[in-house]
């Protein structure tokens, strides 16, 4: 099936694009794309998901096939396109690395979509799928423990040195204190960096963090490899 269809819309050395073949590698680049988009919603964690983001990756990959139609083997049109895209700004910030990964997977599969290089367009990003699903499936690169910060607003004469060291000592694997900052007139928040025993758990560092008199106000922030800080 595949073989038929590369034989009917495929590259051959020294041909034209026909109207035929260029709907045929947009109609390709456009399900592959939604089948990469699929992947990037099923496999993605945090809170940072965007929609617009999802579909942008689909026109990406469709525009890019477009253009690789039009480039051709023509090395005047390839600079015009060169020079072209240097005039636009992209002023878009892209909020986590896989992201940018996703941004050029896209554009390879819209390049062999319009290069008519459907065979491996099809057999990447049907790899590429699997490496992502396996990526996320045994969460690959992921840290047999988390860090956590530590919130807490004490009152501004408090030894906070040493008043809180009983509970980092019975709760705590290690603790970096990472900053002190003013909380009004008589307050001082400070903020840990922290890592809790495997045993401790977080409703009981709360308790022994709130035992000293002074301590007004104790927060945890879980989960800082998902949001940004």
């Amino acid at each position: 099936m595949l073989d038929h269809f590369i034989k009917m819309f495929g590259q051959t050395p020294g041909d034209t694009v026909t109207l035929v073949q260029a709907v045929a590698a947009v109609l390709t680049s456009f399900l592959l794309s939604l089948v990469m988009v699929y992947v990037y919603r099923e496999t993605h964690r945090g809170t940072s998901y965007s929609q617009s983001f999802a579909q942008t990756l689909v026109i990406m990959c469709t525009v890019v096939s477009v253009i690789m139609l039009i480039i051709g083997s023509n090395i005047a049109r390839a600079f015009s396109l060169v020079g072209a895209l240097s005039i636009i700004r992209y002023r878009t910030a892209i909020k986590e690395p896989r992201d940018v990964a996703f941004v050029f997977m896209v554009m390879a599969i819209g390049m062999a979509c319009g290069t008519r290089f459907y065979d491996i367009a099809v057999v990447f990003t049907l790899l590429m799928c699997g490496i992502i699903f396996f990526l996320s499936r045994f969460n690959i690169g992921s840290k047999p423990f988390s860090e956590i910060i530590l919130k807490m607003v004490v009152d501004k004469d408090l030894d906070y040195h040493k008043a809180f060291d009983e509970a980092f000592f019975t709760h705590l694997r290690s603790h970096a204190l990472l900053s002190v900052d003013s909380a009004g007139e008589d307050a001082l928040e400070l903020v840990y960096s922290i890592e809790m025993k495997k045993a401790a758990t977080e409703q009981h560092l709360l308790d022994s963090l709130q035992k000293p008199a002074g301590c007004r106000r104790v927060s945890l922030l879980k989960g800082l490899q998902n949001i940004n800080v």
